[in-house]
C-alpha cells in the first residue's frame, strides 16, 4: 500500500467520506432531541438539488446548518426533497451521455442522513404526455425560448412560464460551454431538463400553496431546479430568499436578489475607519500575493514572476495592457452578458482592437478556473480554443497566459498601462492597485462607479481607443491611473463584501480530504442558536423579519 498513494489517497478519502456522513446524522440526531416547541406556525420551506450527490459541499452545507438552527430555535422548517423526481438533475448529468440516469441512490442515502428526523416534502419524476409532444419536433433555439402559458400548468396568473430560459443557464453549465449546437444529445438534454423543471415547478407551486410558509430558502436560483422554484414562488408572492458562497472562506451570501449577482445596497455615508483600512490592507496583501480559495477551492499554488523573457518581449512594445476573461459557463454570466451577447463576442472586439494597435503589447489571460486540473469542470469552450481558432497566439504584439500558468497577475497590472476585463474579479482589484480599467461585462462591482463600463460594443471599443492613444507620444508611455473616486468606491465595495455581506460559518465547517467539499467541525448543538453565533442570527432576522443579511459593523 505503501508503494501505491493513490490507492491510499482514495482510501483515506473514503474514510473520510464515512466519518462526515456519521459526523451530519449524529448532528441530526442532537436537533431532533433539541428542538424546541414550535413559535409559529407557517413554516419556513428550503430547498436545495444542485449543490450536491453524495459528499457536502459548502452551499449544501449553508442550507443544512440553517435547517438546523430554525428548528432549534422553535422555528418549523418543511424540505422539498428530490427523491429521483429529476431526469436528469444538474449534477447527475453525463455530459457524454445524456440519457444516463442520475445517480440518484448515493443522494437518497445522503438526504436521509441530512434529513433525519426533519419534515420533507418528497417529490418523484411524471412524465407528461403533452409537454413531451409539444418539445418532440423543437430544435436547440426553439427549446432554448420555449414557454407555456402559467394557466396550463394550473397557476392563476396571466403570464407564460419562461421554461427553455430558465433551464438554459444549466444545459450550458453542465456542458461547460455557452454554444448550444443543434444535435440530437443536446436537444434531449434541454427537453428533459424542461420536463423536470415543468415538473418542479408544478409540485413546488402545490407545496405552497399547502404549507404557506413564511420564508422560501433556496440554492443560488441559477441552476433549473431552484430556478423554477424561485419562479413560481416569486410569482405568487411568497418572501423568497437565496444563498451563494460568500467571499471569505467558509462564508455564505444570502439575498432576496439573484445571489450570483451579489446585490449590495452600501449606505452612501459609509467610509472606512482607520483601523478597517488596516484590516483590508492586510487582506488585500495577501490576496495579492495568491492566498485565497473560492467556494473551497484554492485557484493558485503558486504565483511566479513575470519572467527575463517575458520583460525583454515587453521591452519592444511602447505599452502593455492585460486582457483578463472569464469562465464562459460559469453562473454569473446570464448577468454579465448586457453589453455583448457573450464573452467571445466581447473577445472578438478586442482582437479588432488588438489587430490597429501593433505598438501595444496585448496579454490575454485565461481564467484559472478554466482548465482546472483533475477536475470534471474543463471547459468546452474556452478561451485557449478562440486563441487557436483565430491564431490570435501568432500575432506579434499577443502574449497568450493559459489558465494552468501561474503568472502573477498583480505584477502584471502594475506594469500595465491600463486593463482590460469581461467581468472578473480581477477588474475590482486593478482599481484596487490604481490603474484605470475598462469592463466588457456586467459585474458584481459595476453597480458602484468603481470601473469604466461603456454601455454598447462601440463605445467600449471608443474608450480603449480613448486609453490605448493617450499620452503615447510621451516616453515612457505612463499608465492610465484609477480615478480617485473609483479608488474609494471600490475600497468600500471590497470591505462591505468581505466583512459585512460574507457570513462566516468557520465555526461550523472546516475542509474535507475531498477537494472542493467541506465536512462538519465539532461542535454542541447550542452553538447553532442565534444567540450563541452571529451569522446565524443574522439569517434568522433576514428570513423571517426581512432584515438585510447583513453582519453588524460593530462585529466587523
Amino acid at each position: 500500500m505503501a508503494d501505491n498513494p493513490s490507492l491510499l489517497d482514495r482510501l483515506q478519502k473514503r474514510l473520510a467520506a464515512r466519518q462526515s456522513q456519521q459526523q451530519i446524522l449524529r448532528m441530526a440526531r442532537e436537533v431532533n432531541t433539541h428542538s424546541q416547541p414550535l413559535k409559529i406556525q407557517n413554516p419556513v420551506l428550503l430547498f436545495n438539488a444542485s449543490t450536491r450527490i453524495q459528499g457536502l459541499s459548502l452551499n449544501a452545507a449553508f442550507q443544512m446548518l440553517t435547517g438546523w438552527s430554525l428548528r432549534l430555535s422553535g422555528i418549523p422548517v418543511e424540505h422539498f426533497l428530490c427523491e429521483s423526481g429529476l431526469q436528469p438533475c444538474v449534477l447527475g448529468t453525463n455530459r457524454d451521455d445524456h440519457t444516463t440516469p442520475p445517480p440518484c441512490k448515493n443522494c437518497l442515502s445522503q438526504s436521509a442522513r441530512i434529513y433525519n428526523g426533519a419534515t420533507v416534502r418528497p417529490f418523484q419524476f411524471q412524465p407528461y404526455s403533452g409537454l413531451s409532444h409539444s418539445l418532440a419536433s423543437l430544435d436547440v433555439d426553439a427549446l432554448s425560448q420555449f414557454q407555456i402559458p402559467a394557466r396550463q400548468a394550473g397557476l392563476a396568473l396571466d403570464r407564460d412560464i419562461p421554461l427553455g430560459s430558465l433551464v438554459l443557464p444549466s444545459a450550458r453549465w453542465a456542458m461547460r460551454m455557452h454554444h448550444l449546437e443543434d444535435t440530437p444529445s443536446i436537444r434531449y438534454l434541454l427537453r428533459h431538463y424542461i420536463l423536470s423543471a415543468y415538473h418542479v415547478l408544478v409540485e413546488f407551486a402545490a407545496t405552497l400553496q399547502t404549507a404557506q410558509p413564511c420564508a422560501v430558502l433556496l440554492f443560488n436560483g441559477i441552476m433549473y431546479p431552484e430556478a423554477a422554484a424561485r419562479w413560481v414562488s416569486k410569482e405568487l408572492g411568497f418572501p423568497t430568499y437565496a444563498h451563494e458562497v460568500g467571499f471569505q472562506r467558509y462564508s455564505a451570501f444570502f439575498t432576496a436578489g439573484q445571489p450570483t449577482a451579489y446585490p449590495m445596497d452600501i449606505p452612501a455615508d459609509f467610509d472606512l475607519t482607520a483601523a478597517e483600512n488596516s484590516r483590508l490592507d492586510a487582506y488585500l496583501a495577501q490576496r495579492f500575493q495568491g492566498q485565497f480559495s473560492m467556494a473551497g477551492i484554492q485557484f493558485w499554488p503558486e504565483m511566479r514572476r513575470l519572467d527575463e523573457a517575458f520583460l525583454a518581449k515587453a521591452a519592444q512594445f511602447k505599452q502593455i495592457v492585460p486582457v483578463f476573461t472569464n469562465v464562459v459557463y460559469d453562473t454569473s454570466q446570464i448577468h454579465a452578458n448586457v453589453v455583448f451577447p457573450h464573452m467571445f463576442a466581447w473577445l472578438d472586439c478586442v482582437l479588432e482592437i488588438i489587430r490597429q494597435h501593433p505598438e501595444t503589447l496585448f496579454v490575454i489571460r485565461a481564467h484559472p478556473d478554466e482548465m482546472r486540473p483533475n477536475s470534471k469542470k474543463l471547459s468546452r469552450e474556452s478561451v485557449r480554443d478562440w486563441v487557436k481558432r483565430n491564431q490570435v497566439d501568432r500575432l506579434p504584439n499577443v502574449v497568450f497566459i493559459d489558465s494552468q500558468e501561474y503568472l502573477s497577475s498583480y505584477e502584471l497590472i502594475q506594469r500595465s498601462k491600463f486593463v482590460i476585463v469581461y467581468n472578473s474579479s480581477i477588474g475590482l482589484e486593478a482599481t484596487l492597485l490604481g490603474i484605470s480599467v475598462i469592463c466588457g461585462g456586467q459585474a458584481r462591482y459595476t453597480q458602484y462607479p468603481i470601473v469604466f463600463f461603456p454601455d454598447t460594443p462601440e463605445t467600449f471599443q471608443s474608450q480603449a481607443e480613448i486609453f490605448l492613444n493617450e499620452g503615447i507620444q510621451t516616453s515612457p508611455v505612463k499608465n492610465i491611473p484609477a480615478p480617485e473616486q473609483f479608488v474609494n468606491n471600490a475600497r468600500r465595495f471590497l470591505y462591505y463584501q468581505l466583512y459585512r455581506t460574507s457570513l462566516p460559518f468557520d465555526d461550523f465547517i472546516e475542509a474535507s480530504p475531498r477537494q472542493g467539499f467541506v465536512q462538519l467541525r465539532r461542535f454542541d448543538w447550542q452553538a447553532l442558536l442565534p444567540e450563541n453565533s452571529l451569522s446565524m442570527q443574522v439569517v434568522h432576522n433576514g428570513l423571517l423579519n426581512n432584515q438585510p443579511f447583513i453582519l453588524p459593523r460593530s462585529s466587523t
